[in-house]
């Protein structure tokens, strides 16, 4: 019996020998007490300053309490985690060096660092936030994240820059300044749930990265809301975008995906749809944009359904030859500028309904044109459109309009964060700097 008595003493000796120990600030202070700490010893650091940069090589837990630093000097990245386990709670994190070649960070999770929780820090000033690089099953909780504001955006670092860091989670934190809240370029099954987005060039930034859920995340006021680029089977549900200048929700080459329950209000375009395919676009609310969707590039399969497209200057940009439906089984989309009837009371109007004309076709693709807008010749042409729906050329045919829309509420804050922004963006007025969402990474 003392044989197995051993074997389950041996198992378990890590635990049972773990410790606290209350680290004082200093320099090397910190560095010494994580070289002789053993594996999930817990390092409780005493508020002031505390210096580094350090490395983490083994499953430990750095806890501030909310009142330490950790400052990096300047030199590389303030905490790299290697070993597996590691936890860093409650430190104010700053410092990193600048240099993007070797990705200063905050916090640098390498690919050796399986299951490392990042929760409950303040990271600022740094070049970038947190580079998850690699590491599995990590998560990245309840932070706020403030970058670089002494950069032009494009030489800025991001809040979370991610690579190949299958099982992610990174929810629930607010980052605000740097270059993209969340950049993603190759990875698989991650999650970005409950995240706020203010002062940045792209709210999220994803690349190549499949089997993905973006859920209830909150962009106000940056360059564009969310860009979902080259990537499968997302899951991108209840995201909310207020004002983000170019785009709230692009779709780039994102394929068979679920995007549902978003609310886009405010952009240039609400949702910029550009060669994807095969995905549900369904209950969701695009309002006040001067484009609701602008639809393009071979943009094929796409179930379009239950949307709300409320006060926008262009509810749909879509040159073609041919007519796409935009209805399922019978349920349509919500048109704030469709004179429709419903006499037997069964929420579709009954009409049907398209968002755009010849002469539109003709504006899109002759912008000169648009000083005839006016001209009683293209009245004309409208009227008889209108009256003939045979002469019409393919486009956009909603055969069952919803006569209710979908309404998604907006917190009192973010309403008000929505607002600043707008006034912002009308005080910068045209000599704001411009940029190209396709080409800008």
């Amino acid at each position: 019996m003392l044989r197995p008595v051993l074997i389950a003493l041996m198992l378990f000796a890590g635990p049972v020998w773990a410790a606290e120990r209350v680290v004082a600030p200093g320099d090397g202070t910190l560095a010494a007490a994580i070289a002789t700490a053993a594996p999930g010893d817990v390092l409780r650091l005493a508020p002031g300053t505390h210096r580094g940069p350090v490395v983490l090589e083994k499953p430990l837990t750095l806890d501030g309490g909310g009142q330490a630093t950790l400052d990096g000097g300047g030199q590389g990245s303030v905490i790299t985690i290697i070993g597996e386990g590691a936890v860093v709670r409650g430190l104010v994190i700053q410092g990193s060096g600048s240099e993007h070649g070797t990705i200063d960070s905050g916090v640098q999770i390498k690919s050796t660092a399986k299951g490392a929780l990042i929760e409950n820090n303040r990271l600022i000033g740094n070049l970038y936030g947190v580079d998850a690089h690699g590491g599995r099953d990590c998560i990245v909780r309840g932070n706020l994240i403030e970058g670089r504001r002494d950069r032009r955006v494009n030489d800025r670092g991001n809040g979370v820059y991610v690579w190949n860091a299958p099982g992610l989670v990174v929810q629930d934190n607010v980052i605000d300044w740097g270059r993209d809240g969340i950049f993603v370029s190759i990875s698989r099954k991650a999650t970005f749930i409950g995240n706020r987005f203010t002062n940045l060039r792209f709210a999220v930034h994803y690349m190549y990265a499949h089997d993905s859920t973006i859920s209830g995340n909150v962009s106000v006021g940056n360059g564009l809301g969310f860009a979902l680029m080259y990537s499968e089977r997302l899951q991108v549900h209840d995201n909310i975008s207020l004002a983000d200048r170019a785009h709230g929700l692009m779709l780039n080459y994102a394929n068979n995906s679920d995007i549902q329950g978003n609310l886009v209000r405010g952009s240039e375009k609400c949702l910029f749809i550009y060669n994807a395919n095969r995905n549900i676009i369904a209950d969701n609310r695009f309002e006040g944009c001067d484009i609701g969707i602008h639809f393009t590039a071979g943009s094929e399969r796409n179930a379009i359904t239950g949307n709300a497209f409320v006060a926008n200057r262009t509810q749909v940009k879509y040159v073609g030859t041919r007519d796409v439906e935009w209805s399922v089984e019978g349920r349509g989309n919500y048109w704030s500028d469709h004179p429709a009837f419903d006499l037997n009371g069964d929420g579709i109007a009954d009409s049907p309904f398209r968002p755009n004309d010849l002469m539109d076709h003709i504006l899109w693709s002759q912008p000169a044109a648009a000083l005839l807008t006016g001209a009683p010749v293209v009245q004309l042409v409208r009227w008889s459109q209108s009256s003939f729906p045979a002469t019409l050329p393919g486009g956009v045919v909603d055969s069952a309009p919803l006569m209710t829309p979908r309404t998604i509420p907006v917190r009192p804050d973010d309403a008000a964060a929505e607002s600043a922004a707008l006034a912002a963006r009308a005080a910068q007025g045209t000599e704001h700097e411009q940029f190209d969402p396709l080409t800008a990474h």
